[in-house]
């Protein structure tokens, strides 16, 4: 028979409750929430967060509302994980989360701000104009909705500021892809680009440029009433602008005078935009 001295039976004890640990750990239903309270699992998710550590502060928020479905603290677990994605980068998480508390809160004070990470999320997405603008689009229209939905909350009007960089942005695009057009010599092209400027973003800062190169299209194709039309309602709106000075070169050099033709859809599309009067 196999005997063992007391020392090598304690130790062996130890051994085996170390073991025993270790089988606790690998335990594929041990739960580290289990049993621990809302306030403290969201005071972990907290102290995680301010640690700069977002992706386990998220999942720390997300447990909470898991194990403590019903509770109060799961409401604000809620938009907290929708922060910490936001803040980790991980914007379809935060997208995905935002989302689901406004479908669970859609009149709490908080889905607003809830709408705006959802919206922050496309923006803080948006590339350089010569690039696809499919997230400006997306912030664009989720930004709308936090004005649309949610006017008198502190975002919306954060969220108007935005709305006016992301309609410039669009209308970059429009404008980048209408001087390649120009370029080559795809006159017909560029103008319907340079009109999808003033037809949607004539409020922001290339529309100046957009009737310049409408005067230049205008101008090689040999359609002077729309090319004098365009440089009247440059000059009329934006006189001091240096897009003007260069039409007016350009008109000199044709040695022709701007005028605005009421019945062109140039001056139709202004006479829209300035609330039914003409400019």
């Amino acid at each position: 028979m196999i005997r063992f001295s007391p020392a090598r039976l304690a130790l062996a004890l130890v051994l085996a409750t170390l073991a025993a640990c270790s089988d606790d750990d690998k335990d594929p239903f041990y739960d580290p929430y289990a049993g621990r309270s809302a306030a403290e699992i969201y005071a972990e998710g907290e102290a995680l967060l301010n640690a700069g550590d977002e992706m386990q502060a998220a999942q720390a928020f997300e447990e909470l509302e898991r194990v403590h479905p019903y509770s109060e603290w799961s409401k604000r677990a809620m938009i907290m994980a929708a922060f910490s994605y936001y803040q980790a980068g991980e914007f379809d998480s935060a997208v995905a989360a935002a989302q689901r508390y406004i479908s669970f809160f859609p009149s709490d004070p908080e889905a607003a701000y809830a709408q705006y990470i959802v919206a922050m999320s496309f923006y803080d997405q948006i590339v350089d104009v010569a690039r696809d603008q499919g997230a400006t689009e997306r912030a664009l229209q989720e930004l709308e909705e936090v004005v649309r939905r949610y006017p008198n909350s502190e975002y919306a009007r954060e969220a108007r500021l935005k709305i006016d960089l992301a309609r410039d942005q669009l209308a970059g695009k429009e404008m980048a892809i209408g001087r390649y057009y120009l370029g080559q010599g795809n006159y017909i092209a560029a103008i319907n680009r340079f009109k999808a400027v003033l037809s949607f973003y004539q409020t922001t800062s290339q529309t100046p440029e957009a009737l310049h190169r409408l005067v230049e299209a205008y101008l090689s194709l040999g359609i002077e009433s729309e090319a004098r039309t365009a440089a009247a309602i440059l000059g009329h709106n934006y006189p001091g602008s240096p897009w003007y000075e260069a039409t007016y070169a350009m008109m000199q050099g044709a040695d022709i005078a701007p005028f605005e033709d009421p019945e062109s859809w140039i001056s139709k599309v202004f006479r829209r935009v300035t609330t039914g009067d003409t400019i």
